[in-house]
């Protein structure tokens, strides 16, 4: 049996404040699914999933599982109070042992943690999200300052694998003039760099503490899933809990 791994990220956060990002190995789905698929979404064995998920949990020593989200592309945020299943594309809570978690395969996860290791959160930020706003309402909901939160940008489609057009580019440049700098010409299209336009929202939104926005998941393929390189492809989570003081 592959031993499951996973990504510490490398980030200055509070001792209390615990985050990982699973990678695609340890788990026991087959084919495109290979291995540690933890979507239930993508057409898996929902008992492979459910495998999977148990064996995630334990690794990471959760006293409990993530609520899962129904992930739309859009802005939605909610607390550790919300249902699993609920449609989101981002947690957060200030609770204990609580894990707040979102899964991606060439999105870009975004985690959140204040400086005083008393509120956590996690995102999903596709482009979509990213221009719906999905950092900034996530900002929004936290119960502290922006300047008091350090975010953490995790594995997603790199620079030179995404590749958009025009409507994309409009889409952040019409919001903001200073994102065209986040598009290079590439024949009648355009290589978006997803990390450039996280970090520029959340800089405009005061969180001037970011880390990570250096892994690819397309060029990766050892490690991670990746929908744009394989089309058909499981998920890997992005997980980050708070322990009491």
């Amino acid at each position: 049996m592959t031993s499951l791994e996973w990504l510490i990220p490398d980030w200055p956060a509070p001792a209390n404040v615990r985050a990982m990002v699973s990678t695609r190995r340890g788990g026991v789905s087959v084919g495109p699914y290979d291995s540690l698929n933890l979507g239930d979404h993508v057409g898996d064995l929902p008992s492979a999933v459910a495998e999977n998920r148990r064996r995630f949990a334990e690794a990471a020593g959760l006293a409990r599982a993530p609520r899962w989200l129904q992930q739309v592309h859009g802005c939605g945020v909610v607390s550790d109070e919300a249902e699993a299943g609920s449609a989101a594309d981002a947690c957060w809570t200030a609770k204990a042992d609580v894990p707040c978690a979102v899964l991606t395969a060439d999105c870009l996860p975004v985690l959140f943690a204040d400086l005083e290791g008393g509120c956590v959160a996690a995102a999903h930020a596709g482009w979509r999200g990213l221009a719906a706003g999905v950092l900034e309402a996530t900002i929004a909901q936290m119960p502290v300052p922006p300047r008091r939160l350090i975010a953490w940008l995790g594995p997603a489609i790199g620079p030179k694998a995404f590749q958009v057009g025009d409507e994309v580019r409009a889409a952040f440049v019409g919001q903001a003039a200073e994102d065209a700098a986040a598009f290079a010409p590439d024949g009648q299209r355009w290589r978006a760099d997803l990390f450039a336009l996280a970090r520029g929202r959340l800089g405009r939104c005061g969180v001037g503490a970011v880390y990570g926005g250096d892994i690819c998941t397309v060029s990766d393929a050892g490690r991670f899933f990746s929908h744009r390189r394989d089309g058909l492809s499981g998920r890997f989570a992005s997980l980050i809990q708070r322990a009491k003081k």
